[in-house]
């Protein structure tokens, strides 16, 4: 039996953590008023959750109540490694539907979204919801001169333009949109 400094190198067996196994956050698609419920076994698994709740009066004929609802009803964000274990065992979690994203395996969503949006929770600011608009989708104007104009939403050096375009002639105007309110075409 040799004695001695024993000295070992585990760095040839460690994995190397690669990009896909660091946390990231992933909406997921709860069953109609489960997301409290979802969120709450998602973190007894261990797996943290956010959950961005408003305050909402809802009034009776006999009494008013303030509830706290979900801000994205039938969403939950949670934050997992994006392997097959974890999908796996964030899936199972009863009230789970899917991940949202592509081929229900999810789409990451960026930490400086999930942070913009907790900041405007915990801040108390007045905000109201907003149709999501993408660039590139046609989009009208519903208010102002324009009103009743329909284009497609650009961005160009942080301006959100509209371009309006003549498809028979092929030619396109632009005019900016900040200040107007808009809404998606469908």
């Amino acid at each position: 039996m040799a004695t001695g400094n024993f000295v070992a190198d585990f760095s040839q067996s460690l994995p190397l953590i690669t990009a896909a196994q660091t946390e990231c956050w992933y909406a997921l698609h709860t069953r109609p008023k489960h997301e409290k419920l979802v969120s709450q076994r998602l973190a007894d698994c261990g797996v943290t959750t956010f959950l961005p709740l408003i305050n909402e009066v809802r009034r009776w004929s006999d009494r008013k109540k303030t509830l706290q609802l979900p801000l994205f009803s039938g969403y939950v964000f949670a934050r997992f490694v994006p392997n097959r274990n974890e999908r796996l065992r964030v899936l199972r979690v009863e009230g789970v539907l899917e991940l949202v994203g592509a081929q229900r395996e999810g789409a990451p969503i960026p930490d400086e979204e999930i942070e913009s949006v907790r900041t405007l929770v915990a801040k108390d600011l007045a905000w109201s919801s907003y149709p999501y608009l993408a660039i590139g989708q046609k989009v009208r104007i519903r208010s102002g001169a324009l009103d009743g104009v329909e284009g497609i939403l650009v961005g160009r050096n942080g301006d959100r333009s509209l371009v309006i375009s003549v498809n028979a002639i092929q030619r396109s105007l632009a005019v900016r949109v900040e200040g107007y309110q808009l809404e998606p075409v469908k």
